[in-house]
């Protein structure tokens, strides 16, 4: 019996389509790191993330689901990033109050992807704990307390020193992303520290190798270049690449206002200081700072020595 080309045709449709369905079911991703916020005001939220996945196959999401508000007055958006089998990375983007639906992810319903927090982006090289002017190697320390707990606040007691009294004191841990470049995290006093982004946390098999940076790092090893930088709101706004210049070349972290740039270009307006730059893949980039928010530099290419935005 001979079979017509358009049952043919439809018997091969068919079988297409319920091969990509079985593929798609089958090709899971799994997740690396989570954060969410707006722009560049954003927290990591990997371990929340684990907690609701442990409960919820699908959830619907926004400020009470993190428990934070990174940017007021803005929409906000969840990001996962994700790893498929191949091994291609990919991020997966949920504007707030959407829902977000877990089954694409492997290990989704037991929170125990991400390879128990051990298949993180970042390899540590090395920590340090203390002010600019005084701080202290703290990276065997920090290995201990990688192997016993995945988050932990931290402070002048979870170290057994103060190096610096009277002084808000930093968390600095140098890293090696996946594409060989530096890049150092910062942890103010007081604050979580969540080990899911930094490959082999859980094992703290990391650090062992000499260390040859200082405090700043290398301060320059950042993926984005500046361009320039503006001050102020859509209305009234002043170019302050000079300023922003002067203050790179004195502190990799500042706190950010009028004072900071001599000038109130828009009076009884919340001002916006923004940094333009190009990224490693040749996009540009805009980067947003709210008045009174800190600028940390350690993002920029260059920032130290100053040498941009010509």
């Amino acid at each position: 019996m001979r079979i017509s080309k358009t049952l043919k045709f439809s018997m091969t449709l068919t079988l297409f389509v319920v091969f990509s369905a079985i593929m798609a079911v089958a090709q899971q991703y799994e997740i690396l790191r989570a954060d969410y916020g707006y722009r560049n005001q954003r927290v990591d939220v990997t371990q929340r993330l684990r907690d609701i996945a442990r409960s919820n196959s699908t959830f619907r999401m926004g400020n009470s689901t993190f428990g934070i508000d990174p940017s007021p007055g803005h929409v906000k958006s969840l990001r996962i990033f994700a790893r498929d089998p191949r091994g291609k990375n990919r991020t997966f983007e949920y504007r707030e109050g959407s829902s977000v639906d877990g089954s694409r992810f492997s290990g989704w319903g037991r929170g125990s992807w991400g390879g128990g927090g051990d298949s993180g982006e970042f390899a540590i090289l090395h920590a340090e704990y203390g002010t600019e002017r005084n701080h202290v190697d703290v990276t065997n320390r920090l290995r201990e307390l990688a192997r016993a707990d995945r988050t932990f606040r931290m402070g002048n007691s979870t170290f057994g020193i103060d190096p610096d009294p009277g002084q808000i004191k930093t968390l600095r841990i140098y890293a090696r992303g996946p594409e060989g470049r530096d890049r150092m995290f910062e942890y103010r006093e007081g604050s979580t520290v969540d080990g899911s982004q930094f490959r082999g946390w859980g094992e703290g098999n990391w650090g062992n190798d000499p260390w040859s940076g200082s405090w700043g790092g290398d301060g320059d090893s950042g993926e984005y270049v500046i361009l320039r930088a503006d001050y102020g709101t859509e209305r009234n706004h002043v170019d302050v690449t000079n300023r922003l210049r002067e203050l790179a070349q004195a502190d990799r972290t500042f706190r950010m206002g009028n004072s900071t740039f001599g000038i109130d270009p828009d009076p009884g307006q919340i001002k916006t200081l923004r940094i333009y730059t190009r990224g490693p893949d040749g996009r540009e980039r805009v980067f947003e700072y709210r008045e009174g928010s800190t600028v940390d530099g350690s993002q920029f290419r260059g920032w130290g020595e100053g040498n941009w935005g010509r």
